[in-house]
């Protein structure tokens, strides 16, 4: 019963906790968070021209701008968001895209009182003001149409134009040291690959000229252990071939000892079969008759 209710609490927690809040959770706890900005009260802010109702405190150093609700930090490469100007920043994975509407130069249009030529008579907007009004103003192009911004006699630029100084504002951003800081641990891999392919591998050449080299070039590594092989095999039949002789020569040796043995055995092998038959003769002849000789020499007597 205690693993089934500690199962069900588990499952209950990951339906209650959102996937988003959970990642957001895990991005922040190895990322800083930016130092906090003291202000002796809520700040001002500025619209900028040419843009969608981006508005950026404009008396600080730091970067800090209020766009669609939200208030945007940029610090050390990376972007921050919040509800408030001065606390609960929450790290941003992406460059917001009102950035590259912003142009790099307002810090100096803003002390001249000038963008491109034409008095910019900029409005002071306080913080309660701009929290009660910016939607409306965003759904109705305020700035745009009614003021113009603040510019005297300006005329927006055409989208074209615009989109082109985005693509270089977006060039431009890439190319800060601070901005190419943070993607380091992110491209350290390709570098190190990059390092290493120039030492290990060579241009390849045409299969023309390779072959060429390999015509003029000599090679007498290779042609020595030929020869040597060349050698050898002269070398081992000529070695053999006493060897051979030497067996050959070895079973008529001993064919011919073992008959010159075998010969004086057969000889006193037959006469022992003579003198065996001989005594058989002998002993075969009658007793009682007598011989012609003895007849004879009665006779003669």
């Amino acid at each position: 019963m205690k693993r089934i209710l500690f199962v069900t609490m588990l499952l209950a927690l990951a339906i209650a906790i959102p996937i988003p809040a959970m990642a957001a959770v895990d991005i922040n706890v190895n990322i800083s968070l930016p130092p906090a900005l003291v202000f002796s009260g809520p700040p001002d802010v500025i619209v900028m021209p040419d843009t969608s109702d981006v508005y950026l405190v404009p008396d600080i150093d730091a970067d800090l701008f209020f766009w669609n609700g939200w208030w945007w930090r940029l610090w050390e490469g990376r972007w921050y968001r919040s509800h408030y100007y001065n606390r609960g920043w929450r790290y941003y994975s992406n460059v917001p895209s009102f950035y590259y509407d912003v142009d790099p130069g307002w810090r100096g249009y803003y002390r001249d009182r000038q963008w491109y030529g034409h008095p910019w008579n900029y409005e002071r907007i306080p913080n309660q003001r701009l929290q009660q009004n910016w939607k409306s103003w965003k759904n109705n192009r305020h700035w745009e149409r009614q003021g113009t911004w603040g510019v005297q006699s300006y005329q927006p630029r055409p989208q074209q134009q615009l989109q082109e100084l985005r693509q270089q504002r977006q060039q431009q951003y890439q190319q800060r040291p601070e901005v190419q800081r943070q993607r380091q641990p992110l491209a350290k891999k390709p570098q190190v690959q990059q390092k290493i392919q120039p030492q290990v591998v060579q241009p390849r050449q045409p299969q023309e000229k390779v072959r060429q080299q390999q015509k003029q070039e000599p090679r007498p590594q290779v042609q020595l252990p030929k020869q040597q092989t060349r050698e050898k095999a002269q070398r081992q039949p000529q070695e053999l071939k006493p060897q051979v002789r030497q067996f050959k020569q070895q079973p008529q040796e001993k064919a011919q000892k073992q008959q010159q043995q075998q010969k004086p055995q057969v000889k006193q092998l037959k006469q022992q079969s003579q003198e065996k038959a001989q005594k058989q003769e002998q002993h075969s002849q009658p007793q009682g008759k007598p011989e012609r000789g003895d007849d004879e020499k009665k006779d003669r007597r």
